[in-house]
C-alpha cells in the first residue's frame, strides 16, 4: 500500500493517488511543480499506504472527485472538481517567462513560420510511422486516399467573443490561484504571489474578485489588509459562498473568513500554524485542520473558533466519517503516534475525542503512514515476518486480511479506486520491477482476483509513481491500460472491468484521409495515459460523464507506444474506431456536454487562435480569441452542466501582468436543440451491444446541427442482457485457463471456503465464477455460475494455528498480550476451544467466533511459557504449541569482578542485572585484546589474563531489542599488597552509598596517601567498597616504565607497605571532604586476597556456604586449643592484638582465592 510507498523505494505500503485527467498517478510531497504552488491540502481519498507524507488530492480514476470522500476536501481552489473550477498557474523563476506549472517535455519547437503553415495545413507532414512526407504526395503502391475521411479543417479566421482584463501591478507575481464556483455565480476570485526562490517564501500577495463571469476584476488588498500575505485560498465544499484566506504563516498565523463569496472578510487570529485543511462532506462550518507540530484541531464555526483533537497525529492521515458507513456524523477517523514512536487507528467524536472516549478499531499498532478511509472501506497496513499484511474493514465491520493469490507475495499495492461497492488495486509483486498487476476485489474488499498482469509504470520528477491505468468517464467498466509484453509497451481497453482485454484498431487513413497499414497484433493505436505533472491543466487524455462516447488522447500508431512522432486522436464510439485529428499535442476542452470540443496547441510561442469541432472531431473550424498573441499559462472552463464561457490566463510577453482572456462560446451556436435534433447512438464493443449485463441507448446530436443541448440527460434507454459466460470472472483461488474454464488453482483448496460454516448451517459453495460487479445481466447462465448455498459439511478440526496478534513472539511482563486461534477446517460452531497459557492459568470456549478479537492475558512472571490450545468437536481434534517470551525491559547491568588479580590467575565476572529476572538473555563478553568477542547465555564467566598491566572488560547483555552495557577496569600483577581502610564514624554521615560518590572518594584517599607518604601514584590504588559503615581496600602494585625497565622488586612492595602502614597508624592520613568535615584513614585488618566489588545483598546459597566455613573453622579452633590445653599446659605464647598495624601484609600469589563476586554489587569504584 509504497510506504503505500509514496511508494517509491520505501517499504510496501499503499501510496497518494491522484487521477488528474484519468491516469491514476501515485504522487510524492511537492509534484504539482514546484513546492510553492503545492498548498496545504489533504488527499482525503489518498489511498497510500505507506509513506508518504503529502500529495496532491485525490481526484478518482476519472479526473472527477469519487463520490463521497473528495467533496469532503477543504483544499485550495485550483483543485478541479465537480462544481469548484480552479486552476493553478506558475512563471519561471528569474526570468519572469511564463510556464506551466509543470511543462511539457520532448518536444522540439518549431519556428512561427512551421506554426503558421501547420495551422493552415501547409508545409511537411508525418506518416503513422513517423515517415516525413510532402502534403499532397502519396507513397508508391498505396490505395487512394479517402477525401470522406480526412479530417476537415477550414481555415477561414473566425472571430470568437472575448474580453481581457489585465491584473495591473502583479507582473513580478509568478504564481495565481483561481477560483470559479460556478452553479449560477458570476463570481472569479483570483489569488495572485510572489514567491521568492531564493528565500523559499511568499513575499507579496493580490487578491481580485470578479461579479460579471470574469470580464472585470476589482482588487481587494485593502479588505483583507495591505501588509497582509495571503499564502491559500480555500472553498467550502457545500456552500461555495463560504471563503477562506489563509496568511502566510512567516508573517502571521490568521485566517480570514467570507460568508458573501468574498465580497467582505472577518480575520481571526490562530495560536497555531495550519498545514491543511478538511472540510466535512456535509456540514457546512465542520472543518479539521492540521497544525504543522502535527497537532489536529476541529470547529465547529466554520474557523472562528478551534479546539484540540488529538497530538502526534500522522500527516493526512484523517477523515471524517463516510455517510451511510458511520451513524454519528461528526466522528473522526485518524491515525496516531505513540510515544514510544508505534502507528494506532482511532476513533471518535469532534466535541468529545478525549482519552477515554477513543476507540481503537484495529486491534494493536498499525504500520505507520498507512490508515485510508475512502467510501464504504477502511484500509490498514500491518508488517510481520518482513511481509507486509493488508487488512480491510468494510461498512466498519470487523477487519479482515486481504486475500491475494497465495503467492502473489506483495511488495508494494496502492488502492486506485473503491467505486460501486469494489477495490480496485495495483500490486508490484515479488518479481516486478517496473510494472504492476491489477486485482479487483469482492464487495467486502477481502477476495481479490487478478485483471490485468504487468501494467506499466513510472517515477515522476520527484519519485512519485505513475500507473498507466484509465477509467473512461460515462461508461461503467471501461478501461485504457498500457501492457507491458515482451519489452514492448501496448495499449489495452476493457468494457466489462478487466474480464477481457483487447488491442485498440489503428484507425484506417490519417489525417488527410491516406490509408493506414496497421494489422492487429503485429501493430495498432498506443496512447499516452499519463496526465500533465500539473493536475489542473488539460492532461493529454480526456473523456466525459456528459460525452459518454468520445475520448481524446495522444499517442502514435505502430507495434508498441513510442515518445516520438505522437498525435492526437479521437474515438466518438467509445474506443470501437479512433481518428487522427492533429499531428502535435493539444489541450483538448469539452463546450456544451461535449457537443463541442475545443482545441488548443502545446507551444512555447505565443498563440491568439484555437478550433473547434461540432462533428467529434471530424472537422475543425479555427477561431480567434485574441487580437494580441498571448504566451498561455492555462485554461479554465466553467463550472456547471454547459460550460459555455472559458477563461485563458497568460501574459503578452515575458515582463508583463497576467491577461485574463474571457471567452463567450454562446454566441457560436445558433439556437437550443429540439428533438428532431438527435440522434440515437447504441453503446458497443466490436459490435457487441451488452455492455456490463445491458444495452444503453445513447441520443447524439445530429453533426450538422449547431444547436446548444443544455442539460445532460444520460443514457436514453437501458435494458438488461441475458447472462452469458462473458460475464462472469473467475472467482477468488480459480484460474482461466485456454479452454476458457476457470479451475481451481494449484495453491487453492474449494473446500477451505467452508471452514467458518458450523454443521447444520449453509454456505455458498462457488462454482468458480462470479458476476463481475455492478453487471446487470439477468437469467442465462447466472444460475449455473452462481454460488450455490450449501449444507455445512461435517469436519474434524484441522490446521490449527496459535498466533499473537501482533505475529511477536515476545510479551512484556505485566501487559496484555493477544493471542488469535486460527483454524484452516473445523465445525466452528460445536468446537470445544482449551487454551492453557502456561502460567497455571487455562481457560475454555465453546466456539471460535467468540474469539474473533482474539484472548487477552497478562503474565505476571518472566520465563518461556509453552501456549497450548486444544480443539476438539465431535469428529476429531487438534492441537497447536506457541512458546512466548515473558520479559520486562531491562534497566541496569552492572559488571561485577575484582580490582586486581595475579596473572594467569582464574577471574570470575558476573554481570548483575536490574531487575534481576527479565527474561531470555544474551551475554557478549570483550576483554583483554581479544578482537572476536565471546558470547554466552550464562551472566557469569572465568578467565585468566597472560599479561600484566591495566585490562578492561566490557559486558553487553542483549534483552528483546535492548542491548545495555558495562565496562571495568582490571589490573593484573605476578604480586601485590592489599590491606583493608577505615574511616572515622562521621565519614558515614555523607556516604549516599552510589557508585558516582565511591569513585569521587577514592581519587580523594589516593589522593591523601600520596600526600602523606610520597610514594609514587603509580604504585596506589583505592577502592572505596559498597554499604556502611565505609570501608576501602588499599593495594599496592608494582610499577614498570614503559621501557621495561625499573621494575619494582617485592623488597620494594614490602618498603611501600611499611611505610603506608607507618603513616596510616600515625593518623597522617586524613582529607578534607567539605569545609569543616575531616576524615581520617586508618588501616583495619589484613586481607589474604584482591577483593571483589560487594554490595550489602547476598545471595542465600553463599550465605550458607559462608557461615559453614566460620561453623567448621569455630569447631576446629575449640577441638584444637581444647586438646593443646589438655596436653601442653604451657603458658600462651605472645600474640599480636588484633587490629595491631605492625602484621605484615602477605604476599597475594600465596593467597586463597578470590572468593566468588557477590550479585546484586552496584558497583565499587577505584581510582588508578
Amino acid at each position: 500500500m509504497g510506504k503505500v510507498g509514496a511508494g517509491g523505494g520505501s517499504p510496501a505500503g499503499l501510496s497518494a493517488l491522484l487521477a488528474g485527467a484519468g491516469l491514476l498517478v501515485l504522487c510524492a510531497p511537492g509534484s504539482c511543480g514546484g513546492g510553492s504552488c503545492c498548498p496545504p491540502r489533504h488527499p482525503s481519498a489518498a489511498p497510500r499506504w505507506a509513506p508518504t507524507p503529502g500529495g496532491l488530492p485525490h481526484q478518482g480514476p476519472r479526473g472527477r472527485a469519487p463520490a463521497a470522500p473528495l467533496p469532503q476536501l477543504g483544499r485550495p481552489l485550483f483543485a478541479v472538481a465537480p462544481g469548484d473550477r480552479a486552476l493553478s498557474l506558475e512563471r519561471a523563476p528569474g526570468t519572469g517567462a511564463p510556464v506551466a506549472v509543470a511543462p511539457r517535455s520532448g518536444r522540439k519547437r518549431r519556428s512561427g513560420e512551421d506554426l503558421e503553415k501547420a495551422e493552415r495545413g501547409e508545409g511537411t507532414s508525418r506518416s503513422p510511422r513517423g515517415v516525413l512526407r510532402d502534403r499532397g504526395q502519396q507513397e508508391p503502391g498505396t490505395p487512394e486516399r479517402d477525401p470522406d475521411k480526412a479530417t476537415r479543417f477550414r481555415l477561414e479566421e473566425l472571430k470568437l467573443t472575448s474580453t481581457t482584463f489585465a491584473l495591473t501591478g502583479d507582473s513580478a507575481h509568478n504564481q495565481a490561484m483561481v477560483h470559479w464556483s460556478g452553479h449560477n455565480s458570476s463570481v472569479i476570485l483570483i489569488l495572485t504571489k510572489l514567491y521568492d526562490y531564493n528565500l523559499g517564501s511568499i513575499t507579496e500577495s493580490s487578491l481580485w474578485r470578479s461579479t460579471d463571469y470574469g470580464t472585470t476584476y476589482e482588487k481587494l488588498n485593502d479588505k483583507v489588509g495591505l501588509k497582509t500575505i495571503l499564502s491559500y485560498l480555500y472553498v467550502c465544499p457545500t456552500n461555495k459562498r463560504k471563503i477562506m484566506l489563509l496568511t502566510d504563516p512567516e508573517i502571521e498565523s490568521s485566517l480570514l473568513i467570507s460568508s458573501d463569496e468574498g465580497a467582505t472578510y472577518q480575520k481571526y487570529r490562530l495560536n497555531f500554524y495550519i498545514q491543511s485543511l478538511l472540510f466535512h462532506p456535509k456540514q457546512e462550518d465542520w472543518i479539521l485542520a492540521y497544525s504543522q507540530d502535527q497537532k489536529l484541531y476541529s470547529s465547529a464555526e466554520f474557523g472562528r473558533r478551534w479546539q484540540l483533537i488529538q497530538e502526534a497525529v500522522v500527516p493526512n492521515r484523517f477523515y471524517w466519517s463516510v455517510m451511510g458507513s458511520n451513524k454519528e456524523p461528526d466522528l473522526i477517523h485518524l491515525e496516531a503516534r505513540t510515544v514510544d514512536g508505534h502507528s494506532q487507528y482511532l476513533t471518535c467524536r469532534m466535541q468529545n475525542c478525549t482519552e477515554a472516549n477513543r476507540n481503537k478499531p484495529f486491534p494493536g499498532y498499525i504500520d505507520p503512514d498507512s490508515l485510508i478511509v475512502q467510501d464504504d472501506y477502511v484500509f490498514v497496513q500491518l508488517t510481520s515476518g518482513g511481509r507486509p499484511h493488508y487488512y480491510v474493514s468494510y461498512r466498519r465491520n470487523a477487519f479482515a486480511q486481504m486475500k491475494l493469490p497465495k503467492y502473489a507475495l506483495p511488495k508494494d499495492m496502492h488502492v486506485i479506486s473503491t467505486d460501486e461497492n469494489q477495490v480496485f488495486a495495483a500490486v508490484q509483486e515479488w518479481n516486478q520491477n517496473d510494472t504492476y498487476n491489477l486485482y479487483i476485489s469482492d464487495t467486502r474488499g477481502v477476495y481479490f482476483t487478478l485483471a490485468l498482469e504487468n501494467v506499466q509504470s513510472s517515477r515522476g520528477p520527484e519519485g512519485n509513481v505513475m500507473i498507466d491505468l484509465y477509467e473512461v468517464a460515462g461508461i461503467k467498466g471501461m478501461f485504457l491500460a498500457n501492457k507491458k509484453t515482451d519489452n514492448q509497451v501496448k495499449t489495452f481497453i476493457t468494457y466489462n472491468k478487466g474480464r477481457d482485454w483487447r488491442l485498440l484498431q489503428a484507425p484506417d487513413t490519417d489525417l488527410r484521409g491516406d490509408p493506414v497499414h496497421c494489422l492487429l497484433p503485429y501493430c495498432s493505436l498506443h496512447l499516452h495515459l499519463k496526465v500533465s505533472e500539473n493536475p489542473y491543466t488539460s492532461g493529454i487524455i480526456a473523456s466525459r460523464d456528459t460525452a459518454p462516447s468520445i475520448i481524446v488522447a495522444s499517442g502514435n500508431i505502430g507495434s508498441e507506444l513510442s515518445d516520438s512522432d505522437i498525435s492526437m486522436f479521437v474515438s466518438s464510439d467509445a474506443g470501437n474506431t479512433w481518428r487522427q485529428i492533429f499531428e502535435e499535442e493539444h489541450s483538448v476542452l469539452y463546450l456544451d456536454q461535449g457537443g463541442v470540443l475545443v482545441a488548443m496547441k502545446h507551444t512555447s510561442l505565443p498563440i491568439r487562435h484555437l478550433w473547434l469541432s461540432f462533428d467529434e472531431g471530424r472537422s475543425w473550424s479555427k477561431y480567434s480569441f485574441t487580437s494580441i498573441p498571448l504566451f498561455v499559462d492555462g485554461v479554465l472552463g466553467e463550472p456547471g452542466e454547459e460550460t459555455l464561457i472559458m477563461t485563458v490566463f497568460g501574459h503578452f510577453s515575458h515582463r508583463s501582468e497576467w491577461q485574463l482572456v474571457k471567452v463567450d462560446y454562446k454566441s457560436i451556436f445558433d439556437r437550443r436543440c429540439a428533438e428532431e435534433d438527435y440522434r440515437p447512438w447504441q453503446l458497443h464493443s466490436q459490435g457487441e451491444a451488452c455492455i456490463m449485463g445491458a444495452k444503453r441507448i445513447y441520443k447524439k446530436r445530429k453533426s450538422e446541427r449547431k444547436c446548444m443541448q443544455g442539460k445532460y440527460a444520460g443514457a436514453m434507454e437501458s435494458e438488461p442482457c441475458v447472462c452469458t459466460e462473458a460475464d462472469f470472472d473467475c472467482d477468488y483461488g480459480y484460474e482461466r485457463h485456454s479452454n476458457g474454464q476457470c479451475l481451481p488453482a494449484f495453491w487453492f483448496n474449494p473446500s477451505s471456503l467452508s471452514k467458518d460454516c458450523s454443521l447444520g448451517q449453509s454456505y455458498l459453495n462457488s462454482t468458480g465464477y462470479r458476476k463481475v460487479v455492478s453487471n446487470n445481466c439477468t437469467d442465462g447462465v447466472r444460475e449455473q455460475y452462481t454460488a450455490k448455498p450449501q449444507k455445512c459439511p461435517g469436519k474434524a478440526p484441522r490446521g490449527l494455528r496459535i498466533v499473537t496478534a501482533d505475529g511477536k513472539l515476545t510479551a512484556e511482563q505485566g501487559h496484555n498480550v493477544t493471542l488469535m486461534v486460527q483454524l484452516e477446517e473445523g465445525d466452528v460452531q460445536r468446537t470445544l476451544i482449551q487454551v492453557d497459557f502456561g502460567d497455571g492459568i487455562a481457560v475454555s470456549y465453546v466456539n471460535l467466533s467468540s474469539m474473533e478479537d482474539g484472548i487477552k492475558h497478562v503474565y505476571h512472571n518472566v520465563g518461556i511459557f509453552r501456549v497450548t490450545v486444544q480443539v476438539d468437536n465431535s469428529l476429531g481434534s487438534d492441537s497447536a504449541v506457541l512458546y512466548l517470551h515473558v520479559t520486562c525491559p531491562l534497566e541496569h547491568v552492572h559488571l561485577s569482578l575484582p580490582f586486581v588479580t595475579t596473572k594467569n590467575k582464574e577471574v570470575n565476572a558476573t554481570a548483575v542485572l536490574w531487575p534481576s529476572q527479565v527474561g531470555t538473555l544474551t551475554y557478549v563478553w570483550w576483554y583483554g585484546n581479544n578482537t572476536e568477542p565471546l558470547i554466552t547465555l550464562e551472566g557469569s564467566i572465568a578467565f585468566k589474563f597472560t599479561s600484566e598491566g591495566m585490562n578492561t572488560i566490557t559486558v553487553q547483555v542483549s534483552a528483546g531489542n535492548a542491548i545495555l552495557q558495562d565496562t571495568k577496569t582490571i589490573a593484573v600483577y605476578e604480586e601485590f599488597r592489599s590491606l583493608r581502610l577505615s574511616f572515622s564514624p562521621n565519614l558515614d554521615d555523607y556516604n549516599p552509598d552510589i557508585p558516582e560518590w565511591r569513585r569521587d572518594v577514592s581519587r580523594v584517599i589516593k589522593k591523601a596517601l600520596v600526600e602523606a607518604t610520597g610514594v609514587p601514584a603509580q604504585h596506589i590504588l583505592v577502592a572505596v567498597l559498597p554499604g556502611l559503615p565505609t570501608a576501602a581496600e588499599l593495594f599496592v602494585l608494582p610499577h614498570q616504565d614503559p621501557t621495561g625497565e625499573n621494575k619494582r622488586s617485592a623488597e620494594d612492595l614490602e618498603q611501600i607497605s611499611e611505610l603506608l602502614i607507618h603513616k596510616l597508624n600515625q593518623n597522617s592520613v586524613h582529607f578534607e571532604l567539605k569545609p569543616g568535615v575531616q576524615v581520617l584513614v586508618h588501616a583495619a585488618h589484613l586481607t589474604a586476597a584482591p577483593l571483589v566489588d560487594l554490595t550489602p545483598t547476598h545471595s542465600g546459597s553463599a550465605m550458607l556456604m559462608l557461615l559453614s566455613v566460620v561453623f567448621v573453622g569455630l569447631a576446629v579452633f575449640v577441638i584444637y586449643k581444647f586438646k593443646r590445653r589438655v596436653a601442653l599446659p604451657s603458658p600462651p605464647s605472645p600474640s599480636t592484638q588484633p587490629g595491631d598495624s605492625s602484621l605484615r601484609l602477605q604476599r597475594a600469589r600465596h593467597a586463597t582465592p578470590p572468593s566468588t563476586p557477590k550479585r546484586g554489587s552496584a558497583g565499587a569504584q577505584f581510582a588508578i
